[in-house]
């Protein structure tokens, strides 16, 4: 019976995220919160980190900021699908358009992974050049928490690469300039708000520490993966988990991974010489207002002609090669790249000692939510 319920958690636990009822958030929202800024300080501190940390991101990883799609063609394929199982799907809506003779099948964007790799073509972007987008999105099969809604805001990017550079050395690199950008938000923002600086609250440390979520696995291998997380987090407070997608030793991945973004297959070896598999990861933090994991960002080097056919045969979706965006990975027109999405609403959330993503972005939020945030100090924006 144990193992049973160590089973179902986990298979429970790759169902997407969110906490799973309002009972359970309840028991988690923080019993002593009050703001440290008022709703126009707030708004203040919101653009002025939003404008930090595009200026700073471009800067470090050589990107250029470019228009993004709220919209796309459902034929397209371009759409990010979020997981494999297909338990997360975008919002879908038919145009007629010109009396029905020349219509559209259109989703709103879940994400603009795929859309930014053709978008390094279009833009003629070389090796070393990249991409940043202010990227909006639906995801309507969330389960409303708070710190999980149907409204995504996000610094989605995307940068060309070379083959050399499809190596953990090289994301490594990558995710400590994004850290160094998360940092120095914080101190700017508490520069211009000194009242953040509130010693209750440790800012973020200097240094990430790199896990491989194998080695995550068999340091907790009962745990699901939140709860995996969470140990980890009280231990190292800033941690990039590797690898996920890749299925581990218990028969689950780590989280559902979709085929064609991230690759998750590629063999590689961890830093004392054991076999490890993935090109990718999750930044994750201790968040001292909520006292919970907090995701910041997911990120990876993307799939080569290789990884992407190996990866679409696990899942069992090779029909999608036929698609334009994987054949332009298969045919290799499409360019190398390394990309990834920082949530910027969590990020506010976390550099301004908010407890709810609903004190930093405008959305929906069920009638229950808001009053039992009421009772905790916590009031969404309307």
């Amino acid at each position: 019976m144990a193992t049973d319920l160590v089973i179902d958690g986990k298979k429970a636990d790759l169902a997407g995220p969110g906490i799973g009822t309002y009972e359970e958030i309840e028991r988690v929202l923080p019993r002593d919160y009050r703001s440290l800024l008022d709703p126009r300080e707030t708004q203040l501190a919101i653009f002025a980190v939003k404008r930090y940390i595009e200026d700073e991101l471009c800067r470090e990883l050589g990107l250029m900021m470019v228009q993004v799609p709220l919209i796309v063609d459902a034929e397209s394929g371009v759409n990010d699908m979020l997981d494999r199982d297909g338990s997360r799907t975008p919002v879908q809506f038919h145009i007629s358009n010109d009396r029905g003779l020349h219509p559209i099948d259109a989703q709103v964007v879940q994400a603009a992974t795929k859309w930014k790799r053709m978008a390094l073509r279009q833009f003629g972007l070389q090796a070393g050049e990249g991409l940043c987008t202010d990227m909006r999105a639906v995801r309507k099969d969330y389960f409303l928490d708070h710190d999980h809604s149907a409204y995504v805001d996000q610094w989605d990017w995307e940068r060309v690469i070379t083959a050399e550079q499809r190596d953990l050395v090289f994301l490594k690199e990558v995710v400590r300039k994004i850290w160094k950008v998360l940092r120095g938000a914080e101190a700017h923002a508490q520069e211009l708000f000194p009242q953040l600086g509130d010693p209750r609250y440790p800012n973020l440390q200097e240094e990430i520490t790199f896990l491989h979520a194998e080695d995550l696995l068999a340091r907790y291998p009962d745990l699901p993966r939140k709860e995996r997380e969470t140990r980890i987090l009280q231990e190292y407070a800033a941690v990039f988990i590797v690898g996920i997608g890749w299925t581990l030793a218990d028969g689950y991945p780590h989280e559902m991974r979709a085929a064609d973004y991230d690759d998750w297959v590629t063999e590689t070896t961890s830093g004392d010489g054991r076999p490890m598999h993935g090109l990718n990861g999750d930044i994750l933090v201790w968040n001292p207002v909520t006292k919970r994991r907090h995701e910041l960002t997911s990120m990876g080097i993307r799939v080569d002609a290789g990884s992407l056919r190996r990866q679409l045969e696990i899942t069992g979706q090779l029909d999608w090669l036929e698609l334009p965006y994987h054949r332009g990975i298969a045919d290799g027109s499409l360019p190398l790249s390394v990309g990834g999405r920082i949530g910027q609403s969590r990020t506010q959330m976390l550099l301004l000692r908010k407890a709810h993503l609903g004190e930093v972005s405008v959305t929906v939020w069920p009638q229950v939510l808001k009053e039992m945030g009421a009772r905790y100090g916590i009031h969404v924006l309307d």
